[in-house]
């Protein structure tokens, strides 16, 4: 993205501007004093609306792209906000020599992310993406909370569109990059499975453009072939002699424990054996950074996740294994594959619909229809539109949405059962959760 000038001022003169702030915000409802403040507009709103209130609430500039909103000497205009804040984190970005590692995947990013983080914190000051911030705004902001102090920064990549990898790549200047999978996720989107693998290996590229360093789980036959005879440094993890860390489980009901071979045994609270290669991941990096397997042992040991992402809860009335801030077909099929082989002697699943699928939706969700007929369970409850309209038994429950089945859930108490709820977020399975 190439430098542009701003309303007269230069690119760098806004830079002095941000070096001067207390940092930069989108939102009057999270202002510290001295922040700037940059007014960015979406299909329902308009940020320049709000750039008085960000002056009165401390902001030391805010930056508009509507020329009735330029007050004052406080009000800068450009020509695009978004444009504007990339360029700034780009800029910024360029004035940093620290490792900046790049996670991108369509299952796993955000929990590896986070172990990653945990990780690395025990030898590092580190910045990481918070939460879900992963995209043309999110990364931005991220880079742009990057001190001097920092000595790691790990960017967390979404993508849902061919090249906004690649896009995300030219802002983040990733050194590192790890692609923790690849799986059918937003189809519709990426116009089936091909364009998925394409846009996640826009991060491969980058790096091999960049004399980058990818982090690579060498049991993972897409990821390999992705690579083939890219000429881009390696380092794998996985169970093979040409890995840095191999693993193998030991347990994973309920929680992952796994050993690390010639070094220990690691026990998790992650709920599920597909975490193993998101906790590898960690450990791989962790050792690559020389950080000693004892720190490493305690960052993923002391780790909880929090953000229903494989994450255990005991209720008042049943165990719940929730896992539903996002679902597509691959993470499904895995989820369901880990339950099966949980031991309880009542189990239960209440899955929603997927979305995002385009013209796959049917056949993947008959796919997985199909997966949770074969298993051994005391009772199926399906919320969501696609769900409904394929033929299921009538042994299983099919709600239109999370409304009915909740207050199906309410009358009809279900007690003592293992649960496995997952479904996109969009399925709204949080509130089926609150009454199980």
């Amino acid at each position: 993205m190439a430098p542009f000038f701003i309303d007269g001022m230069k690119l760098d003169e806004l830079y002095k501007r941000f070096l001067e702030s207390t940092g930069v915000t989108t939102d009057t409802r999270k202002i510290v004093k001295g922040n700037l403040f940059f007014a960015l507009s979406g299909e329902n709103f308009d940020g320049n609306a709000f750039a008085e209130v960000a002056i009165n609430k401390g902001c030391s500039y805010v930056i508009v792209d509507k020329k009735e909103y330029a007050k004052d000497e406080k009000f800068i205009l450009v020509d695009d906000c978004l444009k504007s804040l990339q360029s700034l984190a780009i800029h910024h970005r360029n004035n940093l020599a620290v490792p900046f590692i790049g996670i991108t995947g369509t299952n796993g990013k955000t929990t590896t992310k986070e172990l990653i983080s945990k990780v690395l914190s025990t030898e590092f000051q580190i910045l990481s993406t918070e939460g879900n911030l992963n995209n043309h705004i999110g990364v931005p902001l991220t880079i742009l909370k990057v001190t001097k102090q920092t000595e790691i920064a790990i960017i967390e990549m979404g993508a849902n569109h061919p090249g906004e990898i690649e896009f995300l790549c030219n802002i983040a200047k990733p050194t590192h990059g790890i692609i923790t999978n690849i799986g059918k996720a937003h189809l519709e989107g990426f116009g089936g499975f091909e364009g998925v693998k394409k846009t996640k290996n826009e991060l491969y590229k980058y790096l091999i453009q960049n004399d980058g360093i990818a982090f690579v789980n060498y049991d993972n036959e897409i990821l390999k072939s992705l690579l083939g005879n890219m000429l881009v440094q390696k380092v794998f993890y996985g169970n093979s002699e040409f890995s840095l860390i191999r693993g193998t489980i030991l347990n994973s009901n309920p929680y992952l424990e796994f050993e690390v071979p010639e070094k220990g045994i690691v026990k998790t609270k992650l709920a599920g054996r597909y975490n193993l290669e998101n906790a590898l991941a960690a450990v791989c990096i962790g050792t690559y950074f020389a950080v000693p397997f004892e720190k490493i042992r305690f960052a993923l040991e002391s780790y909880e996740p929090s953000n229903q992402r494989s994450q255990m809860k005991q209720t008042s009335n049943n165990m719940l294994l929730m896992d539903f801030y996002n679902a597509n077909p691959s993470s499904m099929e895995v989820a369901l594959e880990n339950f099966d082989k949980m031991d309880h002697p009542k189990k239960a699943v209440i899955l929603g619909d997927m979305l995002e699928l385009g013209e796959d939706a049917e056949t993947e969700h008959k796919k997985i229809l199909d997966q949770v007929l074969s298993m051994k369970l005391d009772k199926v409850i399906l919320v969501g539109n696609i769900f409904c309209n394929l033929s299921y038994p009538d042994n299983v429950l099919c709600f239109q949405d999370s409304k009915a089945s909740q207050n199906w859930i309410i009358q009809n108490k279900l007690e003592g059962y293992l649960i496995l709820v997952k479904g996109s977020r969009g399925i709204k399975l949080e509130s089926v959760a609150q009454v199980l």
